[in-house]
């Protein structure tokens, strides 16, 4: 490990990549899209067939409640197991790996791959760490990512931390020096996911790259409430990749904590100001209510609410292709449409069990889903301008949940790095 590291909530980490396959095959979405969209890992299911792939060491959130979800996890776990065993992966100590994401629409999009300190970050509310979550944790969704990560030697990221710079000081500069790295992987991704590149730092781009950090780190404990970087995406992993960490402190004399493999988790650092990061609304769809009678107890819920435009929070509603509308809440307490919408769905899911919620990316997939069926409704969300993000965090602390999605489900993060966290 690099000593100018020492202290700093981001670092190298010893990445594994896979190697002698299709890379092609091997890379496929966050487990957490597509959930009401079975079709979309069916389809990535045939393209991988029997080829190594990532998708063997995952578990998509669709499967989590599913009846076989035990026996899914200890496949998952085995076949990380086997995959070691055999060789799969060639192992880049200490590396820092420089990504160019080309996406979907065509823009690229600039990250760097290395490890949070998980010592650093924290998603409890009032968190004053130098890392900490965008969005409200919802702790029952813990224990079973918790049951898929605990026993797994091995982890693949799909959390992206943000940083606040608009100097573009410190990613973007790396973009002009990639003729002194060496290119690691350079490959279509699947499903319209675009094309991705990858190249190893060398010792003295990752040098550069801790003088950089270690400037963020002491101005934001000057000006910024000591906050360096926020989670962007995958905010309950990383929160499981916390819980699993302080069981096995739990289990482990304290001297031994720093070396702890699991005190650290693999995500990629983006610029928040990256002109390939767009932050695109995440819609509410709500299945197994009467239009109608939702609608109506949203109005309840609300007595200032009222149907139609004006001012206040406007919610955007689609039951089908013949019924869209507006409900306006006026005078709204909460700072955010999608704080004042989630209030209520809170409320009503508690009180009617036959309900559930999925949280759809892209509008056109939400009316489509409420277009399918007779008992759902879509709520189609605005956008959350960006620059208003690290403000928010340090002056309420986390969004509701699920506030914003950075880009559309095809431009999410596939997976591809690996990186041990058992001995």
């Amino acid at each position: 490990m690099n000593d100018m590291f020492e202290n700093l909530p981001f670092r190298p980490a010893d990445i594994l990549l896979p190697q002698d396959c299709d890379l092609s095959l091997w890379s496929v979405v966050a487990c957490d899209q597509y959930t009401s969209q079975p079709e979309y890992w069916q389809r990535v299911e045939e393209q991988v067939g029997k080829n190594p792939s990532a998708l063997r060491l995952i578990l998509p959130e669709s499967c989590l409640e599913g009846p076989s979800v035990e026996t899914d996890i200890m496949d998952i776990n085995n076949t990380m197991s086997r995959y070691l065993r055999e060789g799969r992966f060639q192992e880049y100590p200490s590396a820092l790996i420089y990504v160019e994401r080309v996406l979907s629409g065509g823009r690229t999009r600039r990250g760097l791959v290395g490890m949070v300190d998980l010592e650093q970050y924290s998603y409890e509310p009032g968190a004053a760490t130098p890392v900490r979550a965008t969005e409200g944790t919802v702790l029952d969704r813990i224990p079973p990512r918790v049951a898929v990560r605990k026993n797994a030697p091995i982890e693949l990221p799909h959390v992206m931390l943000l940083v606040d710079d608009p100097e573009k000081g410190l990613i973007e500069p790396l973009s002009a020096q990639t003729g002194d790295m060496k290119l690691l992987y350079d490959f279509d991704l699947m499903e319209r996911g675009g094309h991705v590149k990858g190249w190893l730092l060398t010792p003295e781009q990752r040098e550069q790259v801790a003088r950089e950090i270690q400037a963020r780190k002491t101005r934001a404990g000057q000006e910024r409430d000591g906050l360096v970087f926020v989670v962007g995406d995958g905010n309950h992993s990383l929160a499981t990749a916390k819980e699993c960490y302080e069981r096995r402190k739990g289990l482990t004399n304290p001297g031994q904590w720093p070396g702890l493999p699991s005190r650290y988790a693999l995500c990629e650092l983006v610029n928040l100001h990256d002109e390939g990061l767009d932050f695109e609304p995440i819609h509410r769809v709500v299945f197994g209510v009467k239009p109608e009678e939702l609608l109506d107890a949203l109005m309840e819920y609300y007595p200032s609410a009222v149907r139609g435009g004006g001012e206040g929070h406007t919610l955007v509603f689609s039951v089908n292709r013949w019924s869209q509308g507006e409900v306006t809440v006026r005078n709204p307490s909460a700072r955010l449409e999608v704080d004042t919408l989630q209030r209520f769905l809170d409320d009503y899911l508690a009180n009617h069990p036959r309900a559930w919620v999925d949280y759809i990316h892209g509008g056109d997939e939400a009316r489509a889903l409420a277009e399918e069926r007779e008992d759902a409704v879509a709520f189609l969300l605005p956008a959350m301008d960006k620059g208003e993000l690290f403000p928010a965090v340090i002056n309420y602390g986390a969004l509701p949940r699920k506030t914003f999605s950075m880009g559309e489900a095809q431009d999410k993060r596939f997976y591809l790095e690996a990186r041990r966290i058992r001995v």
